[in-house]
């Protein structure tokens, strides 16, 4: 009983925090405000209505449009939302009711908003990593003073500062291939994982790394010209997300 009543809050928490998510999705990279004006239909303007609003139902109710003006609203929007309650009630799964669950549920929101806008624009904004950063803290923080452990916050400086190090290089070496941004990304997912576990800190960097890769080659095998960028944040967020929830098997499997 417990479990359920978990499970059904985080998926409802993981709705309503989808749904702010599209509007990070849609506001930050055009500079607007992220509370002002309220939201609104992108063909009339028009303000809508709370009970319009409702996440994932709204869009199914209206059948993909507006109310007023009959603009078609994309199908992204709810399965944006669909994606992050899935997320959310997988960490929970994970984690159960502890602090540290605060974290990766932070984590999994502002990756599913980075991919979405590095997929559109072809940037990792700052300002998402950056809050991503400082809201995860107090969570690992917290976990590690209930728990008495310390040295887990050690192993997240070391693998965010390696994580950044390697993808830095990259950039280095390869600017036009990947960008700062998703060194900056890499440096923060790397210190979730390390949280974890210095294993799981390095499969997740390997297979978002190896996912992009791959995709690469299949694009330029079908013409795909080598000088378009290819954003990469998307990678690295399968591959964190792939470690936080199945860290400790995929590590057993690399080490045999």
């Amino acid at each position: 009983m417990v479990t359920w009543f978990l499970d059904t809050s985080a998926a409802v928490i993981g709705l309503l925090i989808g749904s702010f998510v599209n509007v990070v999705i849609y506001r930050l990279p055009r500079g607007e405000s992220l509370v002002r004006p309220g939201s609104h239909c992108p063909g009339c303007g028009g303000a809508v209505r709370a009970y319009d609003n409702v996440p994932l139902v709204s869009w199914v109710v209206l059948r993909g449009r507006c109310r007023t003006c009959h603009t078609r609203i994309s199908a992204r929007y709810p399965a944006v939302e669909a994606v992050t309650a899935a997320l959310f009630v997988a960490a929970t799964i994970r984690f159960g009711l502890v602090a540290e669950v605060g974290a990766y549920l932070v984590l999994f929101a502002a990756l599913v908003a980075l991919s979405m806008v590095d997929l559109d624009r072809h940037i990792v904004p700052r300002k998402i990593i950056y809050a991503a950063a400082v809201l995860t803290a107090p969570f690992l923080v917290a976990q590690v003073v209930v728990a008495g452990d310390p040295g887990r916050l050690a192993d997240a400086a070391i693998a965010g500062a390696a994580s950044f190090a390697v993808l830095g290089l990259v950039h280095v070496i390869r600017p036009e291939g990947m960008g700062f941004g998703d060194v900056r990304l890499a440096g923060l997912d790397g210190a979730l994982l390390g949280f974890l576990g210095l294993g799981e800190a390095a499969v997740g960097l390997f297979l978002g790394v190896a996912a992009g890769a791959v995709v690469g080659v299949v694009l330029l095998a079908l013409g795909r010209s080598a000088k378009t960028k290819l954003p990469f944040a998307p990678f690295l967020a399968v591959g964190t997300v792939a470690a936080v929830l199945v860290g400790p098997l995929l590590v057993r499997a690399w080490l045999g």
